[in-house]
């Protein structure tokens, strides 16, 4: 299934960690506050160009307005592009 969001909207896939990196398990309310995902799909400006992001990008975001869906079992967001903060990128 593809999904193409409309307008400036991004769908990311919400970031599935139950656990830290030291092995400490996280209760659901602290994982519901973690806002990271991963860009699903991406649409596009108003005046037809891309936003500057891609399938598989990693993402902070914020804002309190997005739509939530489950796709496949797994929950996913439409999120506006005004509320993603940062791309995450891991350097070496």
């Amino acid at each position: 299934m593809n999904i193409t969001p409309l307008g400036e909207r991004v769908l990311i896939k919400l970031r599935k960690e139950e656990r830290t990196k030291g092995g400490i398990y996280l209760p659901e309310s602290v994982k519901d506050e973690k806002k990271e995902g991963e860009v699903v799909s991406a649409g596009q400006h108003s005046n037809g160009t891309a936003l500057p992001l891609r399938k598989g990008d990693k993402v902070i975001f914020g804002g309190y307005s997005s739509d939530e869906v489950e796709i496949n079992g797994e929950k996913h967001l439409f999120v506006d592009f005004k509320d993603i903060l940062a791309k995450i990128e891991l350097g070496d």
